[in-house]
């Protein structure tokens, strides 16, 4: 913390010269955060009550639902922004609670992890889909 004409500068000398003030990287993580809750709200409301209304369904007439153009489209949203806001969420935690070498682990095993179960469930609908 430097003083400089009357006014405290939060910011380490380092941080001033590589550009990285408090603003740089969390803004744009900030504002995808926010955006994929908006996404997530109408497709969540969907979602449940997709699944509400197929209750006792048959498996061969879930595979006929989800093989729907607009049923696929909107369930491949669910599951890529559902992982995608997960994974940046858990970021968010590992950032502000783990200290030390573990956190860039923990957040790339995380990152990995999503894309990975992202990948898999986007391959299942597809399948199906297609």
């Amino acid at each position: 913390m430097s003083e400089q004409h009357g006014t405290v500068r939060l910011q380490s000398s380092l941080a001033r010269v590589r550009g990285m003030g408090s603003a740089k990287g969390g803004t744009h993580h900030w504002w995808m955060q926010r955006v994929t809750s908006i996404a997530l709200l109408p497709l969540t409301i969907w979602f449940v009550f997709a699944v509400a209304g197929h209750t006792g369904s048959t498996h061969a007439e879930l595979v006929t639902w989800m093989a729907r153009p607009l049923n696929a489209v909107l369930l491949l949203s669910f599951v890529l922004i559902s992982f995608h806001h997960a994974a940046a969420g858990m970021q968010v935690i590992i950032e502000d609670y783990v200290r030390g070498e573990m956190r860039m682990f923990l957040i790339l095993a995380v990152k990995a992890g999503c894309w990975i179960l992202a990948l898999a469930a986007a391959l299942a609908v597809l399948r199906i889909a297609i």
